[in-house]
């Protein structure tokens, strides 16, 4: 059973992720922020804990992740087929980190479908779809979103940069630098 404590967080990460379907840019850049608030959650709560951090993470990352899957499959052109293989990339990763509890390959399968749809809405939000779908702004904005989503894998799991501060300790430590006192 779940603890009232991963009840909460899935339901605010559900609900963060929903905005994605009505507004696809801002919403998908909302739900992200909202995936990032479980740090926040997971040391403000005192209800029972999160016993697998991880795999409840990863869970509700497929949760978004499904849902800018869902938006993606209406743009109907070649962006959609690497909307879908980007996604299922993942999947595989994620499957496998289920099954060998290494973290190792969540940054040899890195999310880049998160950062390749988020850059994609905003293009055709910004943007015509005609020069969206440029065969070079497609290699740009893939060879970007793999670059930055593979920064962002390498510093949560490879070298497991926030795994040393909870999510005030971390605030504080901004602070600190900010002020110039650490």
């Amino acid at each position: 059973m779940f603890t009232n404590e991963e009840i909460l967080i899935a339901i605010i990460r559900i609900a963060g992720s929903l905005f994605t379907l009505k507004w696809a840019f801002f919403g998908s850049i909302f739900a992200v922020l909202v995936d990032l608030s479980d740090l926040f959650w997971q040391d403000y709560l005192d209800m029972g804990g999160i016993r697998n951090y991880q795999a409840l993470d990863k869970i509700l990352d497929l949760f978004y992740m499904s849902i800018f899957l869902f938006v993606a499959l209406r743009w109907k052109n070649f962006l959609s087929k690497i909307a879908i293989f980007l996604f299922i990339f993942r999947l595989v990763g994620l499957l496998i980190f289920e099954i060998t509890q290494e973290r190792i390959f969540l940054l040899i399968f890195p999310n880049v479908f998160e950062f390749w749809f988020i850059l994609v809405t905003g293009l055709k939000l910004f943007l015509k779809e005609k020069t969206v779908l440029k065969p070079k702004i497609i290699i740009g904005s893939l060879v970007f979103s793999a670059g930055l989503k593979i920064f962002h894998e390498w510093v949560l799991h490879g070298i497991k940069f926030f795994d040393q501060w909870g999510f005030f300790e971390f605030i504080n430590l901004l602070f600190d630098i900010f002020l110039g006192r650490g």
